[in-house]
């Protein structure tokens, strides 16, 4: 139990504000909404951002991270294109419309649990450090190459759509 209670009281505060706002913005997506585009970007870039932050530049003594990182973002770059979560488009509004979905609250949980195991074992495992920041940077690599697809995926559909309504 102690072991858990420190990992927690030295996780930094915003870690657990993102997870709370992950976890509600999941709960959301569950319901039949309407939201600007913008909106709907909130999520992915978040997790994009978080991706390429882990990248490190100058802090390795290897490239072996940095190749992860790549390598890891372009095999889940096209996951990320072909799976777009369905919507129509609100025509007056420009506004898209989503049917519910638990896929988003998984899909955040899932991947908030990867991001933070990374940086757990990454702070705690000092004897395996280069094995842990590879794999850390895999991770990340593998976050922001789904969340960019799926970026690229949202905004070419909604440029379709409201395009036919020209």
């Amino acid at each position: 139990m102690t072991f858990a209670y420190q990992i927690v009281i030295h996780t930094p505060v915003w870690v657990f504000a993102l997870l709370a706002f992950l976890v509600w913005q999941g709960i959301k997506a569950m319901q039949p909404r309407t939201t600007p585009i913008w909106r709907a970007l909130i999520v992915p870039v978040v997790f994009i951002v978080w991706g390429i932050s882990r990248i490190g530049f100058g802090h390795q003594d290897s490239a072996w991270p940095l190749v992860a990182w790549i390598a890891a973002a372009l095999a889940l770059l096209p996951p990320g294109i072909l799976t777009p979560r369905p919507f129509e488009v609100d025509h007056k509004s420009g506004e898209i419309i989503r049917a519910g979905s638990v896929f988003p609250l998984v899909r955040n949980l899932i991947v908030f649990g990867l991001q933070y195991a990374v940086g757990v074992i990454s702070a705690i495992d000092a004897s395996d450090r280069a094995l842990a920041i590879i794999v850390g940077r895999a991770v990340s690599g593998a976050t922001a190459g789904y969340f960019i697809g799926s970026t690229i995926a949202l905004l070419v559909a909604y440029r379709r759509k409201r395009a036919a309504d020209s």
